[in-house]
């Protein structure tokens, strides 16, 4: 099926997540899922639910480091067989951020196929981390084409996907983390039991675990203990490692 995309239409970053930083020091930039081939505009519904659910929440632990959130608006909806897309509109979001705040260090967070997007856009030089939330990767289950994982050398990469979720396969992410850990040692990979794709159930622990993540990967914070022992456990451990109920929630006082 070819699939072609409405000439002159362009990608561009959303508005600032909660109030801009009087001097942006970092970026993240938020890719939304979408279908597997479509032409038609990005539906508006997924970037709000991103920037809803994940946006506002990095905004503001990242507010007195000068954190700049951005949702990606791409041209189309859809991947695209090889063409893309939505990775090629976030290639062009990375250098738009550096245009717009100099060199500073830049997230890439997706979801499902906003997920596939960051980790293929991973590998531009500003790039230093990259959060893939119930990534799809369907590629990763053909052994003649595998997704590539070369451009993440160098950046640490988060991937936490739901062992219920039944629209993109968790062992796919399981195996592409795998394959990636070889070659990058920051490599981890969370799974969060009984969840499906939107991980609703565990949606405070995913915003904290991904707010923790950005923070220690763009401003030096320390890692969260969980964290720590993702990226430094061997394989399998490091990559099957559970997120738990409460995950970033204060303790309770006795």
């Amino acid at each position: 099926m070819v699939v072609l995309a409405t000439p002159g239409r362009t990608a561009r970053l959303g508005r600032t997540a909660g109030p801009r930083p009087a001097v942006v020091r970092g970026a993240v930039l938020l890719l939304p899922g979408g279908p597997e081939a479509s032409a038609r505009r990005p539906s508006p519904l997924r970037a709000a639910a991103l920037l809803g659910t994940l946006g506002r929440r990095l905004a503001l632990a990242g507010r007195a480091d000068g954190l700049a959130v951005h949702v990606v608006h791409y041209r189309c909806r859809g991947w695209n067989g090889d063409r893309a897309d939505p990775a090629r509109d976030a290639a062009w979001a990375v250098e738009e951020a550096v245009r717009r705040y100099g060199d500073v260090p830049v997230c890439l967070a997706g979801h499902g196929m906003g997920g596939r997007a960051a980790l293929r856009a991973g590998g531009h030089e500003a790039v230093r981390s990259v959060v893939a939330v119930a990534p799809w990767l369907p590629e990763e289950g053909t052994a003649a084409d595998p997704e590539p994982v070369k451009q993440l050398t160098g950046r640490y990469v988060l991937i936490v996907h739901g062992t219920r979720d039944l629209r993109t396969d968790p062992e796919l992410s399981f195996s592409f983390a795998a394959r990636a850990k070889k070659a990058n040692r920051n490599v981890c990979r969370f799974e969060v039991h009984t969840d499906g794709h939107g991980l609703r159930e565990y949606r405070a622990e995913v915003t904290a675990l991904t707010a923790n993540f950005v923070r220690a990967t763009l401003f030096g914070h320390e890692f969260a203990r969980p964290v720590r022992d993702a990226l430094a456990a061997p394989p399998p451990i490091g990559l099957r490692m559970p997120l738990a109920s409460g995950f970033g929630r204060p303790p309770r006082r006795r």
